[in-house]
């Protein structure tokens, strides 16, 4: 009896254990640490709701892009309207981190220096992106449209495969005095300066030269792409150099 009883306090205790772990590990998502706030981190997305975003152009309430679970994702099942999700504030020189995913076949993208005005329809008419996609995508065929790159313009300088459909990926975009470096897994993936004459020619030659704002800053909002298939974001942080 006292044999049983031991065996059952040890799998209780081991259980608790597992749970206490599970629970920790689960709670620091969203969260920032004591060094991460003296080192002047801020959190874009808290975890629980959409606030200090709002959709491009648009004051106007939204459902597409909703907060769930500790995740702020966009879904595809929504048919209330598309939009691209914008920061509130704009940001010029800063370092950005964010966790992602992306379902099979997944496409979407993070853009930077984004202008917000009702003759610029979308973000991606003024902001370059940092591309998200899914390896099964077939846009993958194409080096210049691969996660980690700035969609259309770049290959990847080293390359990197994201993690398996569904899984968490993290990303890492880090601008100074137009600047910008892009991070896939730790990985250095675009290094590109929006005031240098490489970068103007860039844009000249694409089709990007059809919109005359296009690249041609380095401060603005931070937006995030609806798509149709959807895509999940977590831990969206950043710190202002």
């Amino acid at each position: 009896m006292k044999r049983n009883i031991i065996q059952s306090l040890s799998i209780l205790a081991l259980s608790a254990a597992i749970f206490t772990s599970f629970t920790y590990t689960t709670d620091q998502n969203n969260k920032l640490s004591a060094k991460e706030k003296a080192q002047g981190w801020k959190l874009l997305f808290d975890g629980s709701s959409t606030s200090g975003w709002h959709l491009y152009n648009s004051q106007a309430p939204f459902t597409v892009w909703k907060a769930k679970d500790g995740e702020l994702f966009c879904d595809p099942n929504d048919k209330t309207g598309p939009g691209d999700l914008v920061t509130d504030k704009e940001y010029k020189d800063y370092d950005l981190k964010f966790d992602w995913k992306l379902p099979k076949g997944g496409n979407s993208g993070v853009f930077i220096n984004v202008l917000e005005r009702k003759d610029i329809p979308t973000g991606w008419a003024s902001g370059p992106e940092y591309q998200l996609l899914d390896n099964a995508n077939s846009d993958y065929a194409k080096p210049e449209d691969r996660s980690g790159c700035l969609f259309g313009m770049t290959s990847q300088k080293t390359a990197v495969k994201t993690k398996p459909a569904d899984s968490w990926n993290h990303s890492e975009i880090k601008q100074k005095h137009g600047k910008v470096q892009f991070f896939l897994n730790g990985v250095l993936t675009t290094e590109m300066d929006f005031n240098s004459k490489a970068w103007a020619q860039k844009v000249a030659a694409s089709h990007f030269h059809a919109f005359p704002e296009y690249g041609k800053h380095t401060n603005g909002h931070i937006a995030l792409q609806d798509w149709a298939t959807g895509i999940a974001f977590r831990n969206i942080k950043i710190k202002e150099l």
